[in-house]
């Protein structure tokens, strides 16, 4: 049997699971960003697309987890004092595995020529909701098809694409409920 939800996350005073994440955009020499595009377990149908990471492990530097999830993600392996950021922070509520959950992140960026891409370090519960993952021009991000996270990843993508300003950005709070 799958378990969903690793003790990363832990239910709170008011039912809902929480953890905290922190995710990289990862972008390379030709001006793409890499993205991801999971599923909903119960309603095949419904995808989105966001980028990588996951839940940061009790006691783990935000920036380390960054670059911990990307190489069990991906394959990328950058080091931690590599990531720019912190770039952005977000809180999102969301449903997953007949879950509504509470999730607050941490976005950084990493800069790289290029790189081929492997999901050999995705767990069981990636493999049951992961469809995918591509290099996407910054440009083309809008017109993808399904949902974006967050909301502003095309403009998000956009501003950071030529550097960083050193602006901790706070992106909007999701709410999907």
């Amino acid at each position: 049997m799958v378990t969903y939800f690793s003790d990363e996350w832990v239910r709170g005073a008011d039912g809902m699971l929480h953890r905290r994440g922190a995710r990289v955009m990862v972008f390379d020499g030709a001006g793409r960003v890499l993205l991801q595009r999971g599923h909903d377990m119960d309603e095949p149908a419904r995808h989105w697309w966001f980028t990588p990471g996951g839940g940061i492990h009790r006691g783990e530097d935000p920036r380390a987890a960054a670059a911990r999830e990307l190489a069990e993600e991906t394959g990328i392996v950058v080091a931690a004092l590599d990531l720019e950021g912190p770039v952005a922070e977000r809180s999102a509520i969301f449903d997953f595995a007949r879950e509504w959950v509470h999730q607050d992140e941490v976005f950084f960026t990493a800069r790289i020529a290029g790189a081929d891409l492997d999901s050999s370090g995705w767990t069981e519960v990636e493999r049951q909701f992961l469809v995918e993952q591509r290099w996407v021009p910054v440009e083309e991000i809008g017109a993808l098809d399904g949902e974006l996270f967050p909301e502003e990843l095309p403009a998000f993508a956009a501003a950071l694409l030529a550097g960083w300003d050193g602006a901790v950005r706070q992106l909007r709070r999701e709410d999907t409920r």
